[in-house]
């Protein structure tokens, strides 16, 4: 008997192969470099340092007493609380601990009895946000509020409303010295109904005893006046911070339309800015200058993402994928300018090069 053998030809790669080909070849050099790997030294340190400038400010406010002098505790206070905002998203992301658990729980802590905020409200926020960066209808961060991020929103504002988009740029600074108000009543409403985060008895606890806490201790040792000057100031400065961290990272990179489909590597670089990182910068930003690194991969440590940086960046000069780092001062200006262009082209028709280059 005479059989014949047959041969399967293998099928071609897709696009869509060749695009997930992109990140798991970038993804296998990272982890083989060792930067997926916990620095459990690094964060260890970072908690206790804030702790102890925490509790170091409040016995100097003890210690002063009914005097302006406090309001330098205030601006302090500003920058722990803001550093505690950090550690708290780097928890959330599973980026201190192996462990879940305690990465939910050393968050949970970090940010509703140090920063007064709700980690699962932002945690459930946030992760919409790194699903869909900079996308309509997806992306909470680019919805509807004070600003207007998108032509669609502008689109729908008229009187006073109208002409504030059309200037909002340069109301943007100003309007972050309230995101730390906004972040705090945003948390305080998600407690308040029910169900709606996990381990909610415990996270109203925390945010509630800090919040409470701290007006009550102002009140006890200031006078109405100084107390109201050092909590105007430190919300202030702690949603300037705060806000002036996250906002370079995306405002002002391409919107991406409801219906468009990218793969992950180009959803997550192209939409998001670096800033040039320097120990001051990555200080006061919390690593999240790193942005683009940390979009690919939100579990890699903080330290870890500028030593992604080089091979992240030659990684995408090889497949042609435009990677954009600026200066902190220089993505500010990108920001105040296009929250003011955006104002102004609604007005005419607006069509996003994006979506013109990837429809699908």
């Amino acid at each position: 008997m005479t059989t014949t053998a047959s041969t399967t030809v293998p099928a071609a790669p897709t696009a869509a192969d060749r695009y997930v080909s992109l990140y798991t070849d970038l993804a296998k050099r990272v982890r083989d470099e060792g930067l997926l790997e916990r620095r459990y030294g690094y964060y260890w340190s970072r908690i206790a340092a804030a702790v102890t400038v925490f509790a170091v400010i409040w016995v100097g406010f003890f210690w002063l007493g009914n005097s302006w002098f406090q309001l330098i505790l205030a601006a302090a206070l500003a920058v722990v609380v803001t550093q505690f905002g950090f550690l708290g998203h780097d928890g959330g992301h599973r980026q201190i601990f192996a462990s879940a658990t305690w990465n939910d729980w050393t968050a949970r802590i970090l940010a509703g009895a140090f920063a007064g905020l709700s980690y699962g409200w932002w945690k459930a926020k946030h992760n919409k946000h790194h699903a869909a960066p900079n996308q309509e209808g997806r992306d909470p961060d680019i919805a509807s509020g004070a600003l207007a991020f998108t032509p669609g929103i502008v689109g729908t504002r008229t009187g006073f409303a109208g002409w504030f988009a059309d200037r909002q740029g340069w109301f943007f600074f100003p309007l972050l010295t309230l995101e730390g108000i906004n972040l705090h009543i945003a948390s305080l409403l998600t407690l308040v109904r029910r169900d709606s985060v996990r381990h909610q008895r415990i996270e109203a606890l925390l945010v509630v005893g800090r919040l409470g806490g701290y007006v009550t201790v102002l009140l006890m040792v200031l006078p109405l006046g100084k107390a109201a000057a050092f909590f105007g100031l430190q919300m202030a400065l702690f949603g300037l911070f705060l806000g002036g961290s996250f906002a370079p990272n995306h405002k002002g990179m391409p919107i991406v339309p409801a219906n468009m489909k990218l793969d992950f590597l180009r959803r997550q670089v192209l939409m998001s800015r670096n800033v040039h990182g320097n120990p001051l910068t990555d200080f006061a930003m919390g690593g999240l200058n790193y942005q683009i690194e940390h979009h690919l991969f939100p579990s890699m440590p903080r330290p870890n993402l500028k030593l992604a940086q080089p091979l992240v960046r030659a990684h995408c000069d090889r497949h042609d994928i435009s990677y954009n780092e600026t200066s902190l001062l220089e993505s500010y200006g990108i920001v105040v300018r296009y929250l003011n262009d955006v104002g102004l082209k609604a007005r005419d028709p607006f069509d996003c090069p994006l979506a013109e280059q990837f429809r699908s």
